[in-house]
């Protein structure tokens, strides 16, 4: 039986490290068009997937988006561009899947969903919904094994290295600092097992380390419509790579960890709680396949095109994180003029 992907024809906006893993999950679509400002990259990107049997050429990103022979768009670029380019492709007729945090601030999303018409898909792209162990964990809290939640912790860092700050990331104009890169994962993971929206918000973003202009740490507090609490901590001063999740309910506990690759091996622990309270009894699942939640997610992003669906990660999500971060932002303000300053 044919794939559905295999009637599509898609363009991919931004060709950097994002760019390839979206790639790998289209490449038996009918016509992949690669387009980045750095035309190297769309080049590069187009020729390998030619090399796995497709069919890719690379363009600018606005003939990419107003070709006739492209009907899905998907925007991997640098923060400041996703809104606009999404917006274009929107305009032209496009089902459109923006990474996220699909913008730069709450206008950004808004502007997405103006430029939306009736029919058209548009997914932001928060694939950790989609790695294995969050699966497994969201599928036995639905299953009540840890009975009602009560919080959630979690913990995301980038290791850093040289030259850190003056990567697209700590620029402000085109990444806009930590909070908004790792800390939107976090917020939406929150929201996934807790509820959207949060109706407290309290947190600190600063710049700690890193001689740039933007945060480099962040910290929050949110509090759930259902009084549950999720404590979190997004940080590019880890040293080492860092991923972690806990999700404690009224019954026993569950840890994820690792995201594959420098993250370490995914896994997630259940610790279960005996009656009589004491040691609990702990169940470990390690997760050493690749990772396929790019594929996951394209997957069904490609069925809520062919089923006339509205995806179930969408802008509504994407406001209701980025809402999280203006909060701590307008908390944080002045922010903090970063240690290396205040050393000299």
């Amino acid at each position: 039986m044919t794939s559905p992907i295999a009637d599509l024809g898609i363009a991919i906006i931004g060709c950097g490290n994002v760019g390839r893993k979206r790639a790998a999950t289209v490449v038996g679509a009918r016509l992949v068009v690669c387009a980045d400002t750095n035309l190297e990259n769309a080049l590069k990107l187009a020729e390998w997937i030619n090399e796995q049997d497709g069919e890719a050429s690379s363009t600018s990103w606005d003939d990419a988006v107003s070709d006739p022979e492209i009907s899905v768009v998907i925007v991997s670029t640098t923060h400041d561009a996703l809104s606009p380019i999404a917006c274009a492709a929107l305009q032209e007729g496009k089902h459109v899947l923006v990474e996220k945090p699909a913008g730069c601030c709450i206008a950004d999303i808004d502007a997405i969903e103006l430029a939306r018409r009736e029919g058209q898909s548009v997914r932001v792209g928060f694939n950790h919904r989609y790695h294995p162990a969050i699966r497994k964990a969201a599928s036995m809290v639905q299953a009540d094994t840890i009975g009602e939640i009560m919080m959630v912790r979690g913990r995301y860092g980038h290791g850093g290295r040289l030259g850190y700050e003056k990567e697209w990331r700590g620029d402000p104009a085109r990444g806009g600092g930590e909070l908004l890169d790792q800390g939107v994962h976090l917020i939406d993971l929150s929201g996934f097992f807790l509820g959207h929206p949060f109706v407290d918000v309290s947190g600190r973003a600063e710049t700690l380390f890193w001689d740039q202009k933007v945060d480099d740490n962040a910290f929050m507090i949110l509090r759930s419509s259902a009084g549950q609490i999720a404590h979190l901590h997004v940080s590019s001063t880890e040293w080492k790579n860092t991923f972690s999740f806990e999700i404690y309910g009224t019954a026993g506990k569950l840890h994820v960890e690792g995201l594959g690759g420098s993250y370490g091996i995914e896994r997630l622990t259940y610790y279960a709680m005996a009656p009589e309270m004491g040691p609990p009894e702990t169940t470990i699942w390690d997760f050493h396949q690749a990772d396929a939640s790019w594929q996951l997610e394209m997957d069904e992003f490609v069925r809520d095109i062919v089923y006339k669906q509205m995806p179930n990660v969408g802008l509504l999500e994407a406001k209701a994180a980025m809402e999280v971060v203006e909060r701590v932002k307008l908390l944080s303000a002045p922010s903090s003029a970063g240690f290396l300053e205040r050393l000299g």
